[in-house]
């Protein structure tokens, strides 16, 4: 059994239901049902295998927007025991090189909105075979001819739930990205934690308008929509003005946001006179919500539910849901229902409710290892339990509350950026000494990176020059949006900059 055989029963079952809405602008629609997607996922699989040669245990990468082909190849993968790499479109062209090389890809398809930045790619991964989505180039491969092609199977032989399936990949302390690796049976259990979630069933409908390379717009609702046979309403990216349209013209049941999109619902002309109520609930996580986001969905009588997690638990570790939304407002709700969570100090030991510490997870949901990286693995676990570094407590009922997540991670709009990875960018300008980032509180993007810059003695650098440095290098989006020149940075005794001191300076250099 593998995880296809998800879409093949629901054809079976419910073949002329919709399966997927896709709407690729405001007033365009294109319906697939469960048999029409199921019949993409043995297209794509077939292709894949005799046209393209992927095998058990490839890597097949995606770059572009929310398609529902992103989650038809997702399913050929499954029967095939391929595996999916979902790139984020927001990193810069060098960033994808760097994945695409790390996982070794296979195959890769793309948008035509991405067409340089896989021409980068392919100059770095020269075997890595190029496939156009609904776009036409020199020595690429159009993805019909994909689909079109002949074989004798669409499916390879044994492959099960043990199977890998899915590598996202997340930046890490070192500045370099890791592959977080899950199996077919991660995605499994996630998808019941989400049905506890959720009380989710096949007569729901889902809107998804968050992007799928992250793991939680994947996996928090819509492959568990999929394992349920529910309808999953889909745009290519996030619109506020249209997510309020498509809840008010195809009625979800739910939705799922991230802060910085809950605030752009929130401050919308239309929030007030939308009618949403076919939503019995709307979820969110990635960072700690501020509470006046919450209230204000409240106002209109919309829980909010939670998920706790990360790209290494699938990511449901912990859940708050709907009847306990409105009572327990800041609290990211109880260990999932096929999960463990337990709070520890520093020497890994359980702590009493109310006391503070680190929050470690297990569950058959949790990853496999990162990719490639048996020592950064091994650094995540503790007798089996993975190793969060988020800080929180746990109170009497079980409920858990977050108080920081891992310090040296920004979350700005729910996009993680690590500061590990700008400053080791930023330390290739000869006239550095050091630099250390850190975030800063933003009202619009709940964090945004901070850069304190220690210059060596008789040299000087500007602002521009340092932004010019990173421009090419790294995504927009993780570029500081203050730089702090300093003498020198804050240091303990071993020579380990105190980050918690630039931290409540930070403040100080708000735009």
């Amino acid at each position: 059994m593998n995880a296809a055989q998800w879409i093949e029963r629901h054809a079976d079952f419910t073949p002329e239901k919709p399966a997927l809405r896709f709407f690729r602008a405001p007033e365009t629609e294109e319906v697939w049902t469960y048999q029409q997607l199921e019949a993409r996922v043995r297209d794509w699989a077939r292709g894949l295998k005799h046209k393209l040669g992927v095998g058990r245990g490839d890597r097949v990468v995606f770059l572009g927007y929310n398609h529902p082909d992103l989650l038809a190849l997702l399913f050929a993968c499954a029967r095939l025991g391929a595996v999916l790499v979902p790139l984020n479109w927001r990193l810069a062209p060098p960033e994808h090189a760097y994945i695409v090389k790390n996982a070794g890809a296979h195959v890769l398809i793309a948008e035509a909105d991405f067409q340089s930045h896989a021409t980068v790619v392919q100059e770095a991964v020269p075997d890595c075979h190029l496939i156009a989505l609904e776009f036409t180039a020199s020595g690429w491969t159009p993805h019909q001819a994909v689909l079109d092609a002949s074989g004798p199977d669409d499916a390879n032989p044994m492959v099960s739930l043990d199977a890998p399936w899915l590598i996202v990949y997340t930046s890490g302390t070192t500045g370099h990205p890791k592959g977080a690796v899950l199996t077919q049976a991660a995605l499994f259990w996630n998808a019941l934690n989400s049905l506890h979630l959720h009380d989710l069933t096949s007569q729901d409908r889902i809107l998804s308008v968050l992007p799928f390379f992250h793991v939680g717009p994947l996996n928090i609702q819509t492959t568990p929509a999929l394992y349920a046979g529910a309808e999953v309403l889909i745009t290519p990216r996030f619109d506020p003005g249209q997510t309020l349209m498509l809840v008010e013209q195809h009625r979800p049941s739910l939705l799922l946001l991230v802060p910085v999109t809950m605030q752009a619902l929130l401050r919308h002309p239309r929030w007030a006179d939308s009618d949403l109520t076919s939503l019995r609930m709307v979820v969110t996580g990635s960072s700690v919500v501020p509470t006046e986001f919450i209230e204000g969905f409240h106002q209109r009588q919309l829980p909010i539910g939670q998920v706790y997690g990360s790209t290494e638990t699938a990511p449901i570790a912990a859940v708050l849901r709907r009847e306990d939304a409105f009572r327990k407002i800041g609290s990211t709700g109880k260990p999932a229902l096929h999960c463990r969570v337990k709070v520890v100090d520093d020497s890994g030991h359980e702590v009493p409710p109310g006391t503070s510490g680190e929050l470690w997870v297990q569950g058959p949901n949790v990853m496999q290892e990162y990719w490639g990286s048996a020592e950064a693995t091994a650094e995540a676990f503790a007798n089996g339990w993975f190793r969060t570094g988020d800080v929180g407590v746990q109170d009497d009922e079980g409920f858990l509350t977050i108080h920081d997540r891992k310090k040296d991670i920004i979350i700005s709009g729910g996009e993680n950026i690590y500061s590990a990875e700008l400053e080791a960018t930023l330390r290739e300008h000869e006239a550095l000494a050091d630099v250390a980032v850190v975030a800063r509180a933003d009202a619009h993007w709940g964090e945004v990176p901070v850069a304190f810059v220690e210059c060596l003695p008789g040299q000087t650098v500007t602002e521009p020059e340092l932004q010019a440095l990173l421009h090419e290098r790294l995504a927009r989006f993780k570029h500081p949006k203050a730089f702090v020149f300093v003498e020198t940075l804050p240091r303990n005794t071993m020579g380990k900059v105190l980050k918690y001191e630039l931290r409540q300076q930070a403040h100080l250099f708000a735009e």
